[in-house]
C-alpha cells in the first residue's frame, strides 16, 4: 500500500485502496492496515517537510479509521517521545504552514482528523501511542488519582487501575482507543444509579471527561508568540472547552480521579421480545426501565429483522452468584470477535453483489451467532472485576459505520423516549422494505448514562462545555442520557438517506419541555441524502443551538469556540470538518 508507484498509477491505486478499505471495513478482507511505514529518507517517501525538528522519528504511514471509510495511503506521521517533542513539532508547524493532528488507534468514524477521500498535504499526524503512554497512580489521595499521558490505550489504563484496586463506573466497550481520543469526544459507557445504589467517591455516571481533575495542553502563548505546555485545573473556567474538545486542541497529559474497584455481574438475555423491552412508558414487564431500576446498567443490541434483542445487564455484585462464571480478563464474547464464513459470505453478497434482499437473513444470522455463542461459551452470566466485564469489543469484530445521538431527558421518561424511537425506526424500516430497499443491515444499540455533573469532580469544577452529556442549566430534572446508535455496513445503498430521516425526526421529536438531543461526536451526524457531516443547517445552526439552549452566556457554544480559538489562533489543531463546525 505504501510503496512507490510510477507516474500514471495514482488512479488505479486510489480505486484499489477504496475497494480494500470497503471490504476490510465489512470484515471480508484484512489487507488494508495502517502498519506499513516508509522512513522519511527512503525512496518513495517524498520530499521531507523542510526544517522538521531533528531527532524526532518521521515517516510516511497509512491512515484508516474504524469503518475504513477514511483511508489515506501516505501521511507524514511523527512519533514524539516526550511532551517537549510535541511542542517542538507544533512550533515548527506554526512557522511552516502545517497542521498537526494527534493520532491514536483510529477507532473513530467522523472525519475529525482527516477528510474521507481527501489528501493529507500540509498535515503531520502525531502517533501518540508509541511513547506518550506513561501512567502513575496516587492511591494515597482521597479520592485516588491517576496521571496518564494521552497515548495510553483504555485497555492498558484500566488494567493499571485494576492492579491498584481502582476502577471506573462505565467506559467504552473497545480497549483499542487512546485516553486522549476518548476524552476528545466525551467517550462514555452505560450506567445510571440503580434504585438503591449509593454513588462511590471518585466516580461519575457521565463521560470519562467528567473524571478529569487537571490537564496539560499545548497552547499558544501571546507573550512569547510560541506554543507552550500549560496545565489547567478543573476549577479553571477555561478548562471547560478542553475537557471535550472534538479534536480542536492537543492534550498531552491528564490527571483523573478514580474510585474503589467493584465486582460486577453481567447477564445476557436473548428471550425478551422487543415489544416488551421497548414498550411504551409506564408499561409493566421486562422493560428497559425495570432493568435500570434493578441494576442501573444496560445495553440493548437489536439486530434488524429479529424478534428479541441481545440485552446485557450489569449489576454491582460483591459476591459471586452461584451460577455465574468468574472471569479475570476482558473480551469474553469470542463469538463476536471474528467473522464466521456464513457471515462473510452474506457480507460479500449484500455489499459487493448488491443482493440486498438477503438483509433479513443477515440480521437473523448475526443474532443466531450471538445466541449460540453465549450458550457454547457459557457467557450468559459472567462475574468479575469491572473492566473485565465492561470491555468486550476487539478490533477483529465486524466493521460497520454508525450514527449516534444522545437524548437528554428525565429518568422517568426513559422508557417513553426509547419506545418512541423504536416505533419510528421500525416504521421507516417497514416502509423501505416495502419498496424493496434495505439501508440498515446492522443493529440498533441503546445505552443509558448519567450526565456530566461537575460536582462529581469536586466543588467548583467546571462543566465540559462541548460534552453531549452536559446538563441543561435550566432543566435540572433532565438527569439521564439515552444513546441511540444505528449501525450498517459501509457502502450500503440508501443508508445516508435513512440516517437523515432519523436525524431530522430526532431533532423535532426530542425537543421543547420533554427532552433535547445532541450528536455523538465520534459517530455520524449532519446527514444529507448523500453523506454524513455535510448538512450546513445542522452544522451551522442546529448543533450550536443544542449546546447553547438553557445555558448562561459563559457556557454556550460560542464561549467554547472562543476559548479554543484563543489558545490556537493559527488553527494548527483543526481539520476541514472542524473549520466548518468551530470556525
Amino acid at each position: 500500500m505504501t510503496q512507490h508507484h510510477p507516474t500514471g498509477a495514482a488512479t488505479p491505486r486510489r480505486a484499489f485502496i477504496a475497494d480494500m478499505a470497503r471490504l476490510a471495513a465489512a470484515g471480508v478482507v484484512s489487507g488494508w492496515t495502517p502498519i506499513g511505514q516508509i522512513a522519511a529518507h527512503a525512496q518513495g517517501a517524498g520530499a521531507t517537510p523542510p526544517g522538521f525538528p531533528s531527532g524526532i522519528a518521521l515517516y510516511r504511514q497509512a491512515f484508516q479509521n474504524w469503518s475504513g471509510e477514511i483511508a489515506v495511503a501516505n501521511v507524514w506521521t511523527a512519533a514524539p517521545a516526550t511532551p517537549a517533542d510535541v511542542v517542538a513539532i507544533v512550533n515548527w508547524a506554526r512557522v511552516s504552514g502545517y497542521r498537526v493532528r494527534p493520532r491514536g488507534h483510529m477507532h473513530n468514524w467522523s472525519p475529525l482528523t482527516l477528510e474521507p477521500g481527501g489528501a493529507a498535504q500540509q498535515v503531520v499526524l502525531l502517533d501518540m501511542t508509541k511513547s506518550l503512554t506513561k501512567v502513575g497512580v496516587d492511591g494515597a489521595s482521597r479520592p485516588a488519582r491517576v496521571t496518564a499521558q494521552t497515548g495510553v490505550s483504555m485497555e492498558s489504563l484500566l488494567a493499571t487501575l485494576e492492579a491498584h484496586g481502582l476502577g471506573v463506573t462505565a467506559c467504552p466497550a473497545p480497549g483499542d482507543i487512546t485516553l486522549g481520543g476518548a476524552l476528545a469526544i466525551g467517550a462514555h459507557g452505560t450506567a445510571i444509579p440503580a434504585a438503591r445504589e449509593a454513588p462511590l467517591a471518585g466516580r461519575t455516571y457521565g463521560s470519562l471527561s467528567n473524571l478529569v481533575l487537571s490537564l496539560t495542553a499545548v497552547v499558544f502563548d501571546a507573550g512569547t508568540q510560541q506554543y507552550v505546555l500549560r496545565t489547567f485545573t478543573r476549577s479553571d473556567p477555561e478548562i471547560g472547552a478542553f475537557l471535550v474538545h472534538i479534536g480542536r486542541a492537543l492534550i498531552v497529559e491528564v490527571t483523573l480521579e478514580a474510585g474503589a474497584n467493584q465486582r460486577l455481574r453481567c447477564q445476557s438475555f436473548v428471550d425478551i421480545p422487543a415489544s416488551e423491552l421497548f414498550a411504551a412508558g409506564g408499561s409493566r414487564g421486562r422493560t428497559v426501565a425495570s432493568f435500570l431500576d434493578q441494576s442501573g446498567r444496560i445495553e440493548a443490541i437489536w439486530f434488524p429483522f429479529t424478534h428479541c434483542p441481545w440485552l446485557k445487564v450489569w449489576t454491582v455484585q460483591p459476591v459471586k452468584p452461584p451460577f455465574s462464571r468468574a472471569v479475570s480478563k476482558p473480551f469474553n464474547y469470542p463469538f463476536s470477535d471474528s467473522i464466521s464464513q456464513p457471515l462473510s459470505d452474506l457480507v460479500k453478497r449484500i455489499i459487493t453483489r448488491g443482493e440486498c434482499h438477503l438483509t433479513p437473513l443477515f440480521g437473523q444470522t448475526q443474532m443466531s451467532i450471538v445466541s449460540t455463542g453465549l450458550a457454547l461459551t457459557l457467557s450468559c452470566d459472567l462475574w468479575g472485576w469491572s473492566r473485565n466485564l465492561l470491555q468486550y469489543i476487539r478490533p477483529s469484530t465486524l466493521r460497520v459505520t454508525a450514527n449516534g445521538y444522545a437524548v437528554i431527558t428525565r429518568r422517568a421518561d426513559v422508557q417513553r423516549a426509547i419506545s418512541e424511537f423504536v416505533q419510528f425506526y421500525q416504521n421507516r424500516v417497514d416502509v423501505y422494505r416495502g419498496r424493496g430497499e434495505y439501508p440498515m443491515n446492522g443493529p440498533v444499540e441503546i445505552r443509558v448514562t448519567g450526565l456530566d455533573q461537575p460536582a462529581d469532580a469536586g466543588n467548583g469544577a467546571a462543566v465540559p462545555l462541548l460534552s453531549p452529556l452536559r446538563p441543561r442549566a435550566d432543566r435540572p430534572d433532565w438527569d439521564v442520557a439515552i444513546y441511540f446508535d444505528i449501525l450498517t455496513m459501509p457502502g450500503t445503498r440508501g443508508a445516508n438517506r435513512f440516517y437523515r430521516e432519523i436525524e431530522q425526526w430526532m431533532l423535532s421529536n426530542y425537543a421543547g419541555s420533554y427532552a433535547t438531543v445532541r450528536p455523538e461526536w465520534s459517530k455520524g451526524w449532519a446527514y444529507t441524502d448523500a453523506a454524513a457531516w455535510q448538512d450546513a443547517g445542522v452544522i451551522d445552526a442546529a448543533i450550536p443551538a443544542l449546546f447553547s439552549e438553557g445555558q448562561a452566556p459563559a457556557g454556550r457554544w460560542d464561549a467554547a469556540r472562543t476559548i479554543l480559538n484563543k489558545y490556537d489562533p493559527q488553527r494548527i489543531f483543526s481539520s476541514p470538518l472542524l473549520d466548518r463546525l468551530l470556525r
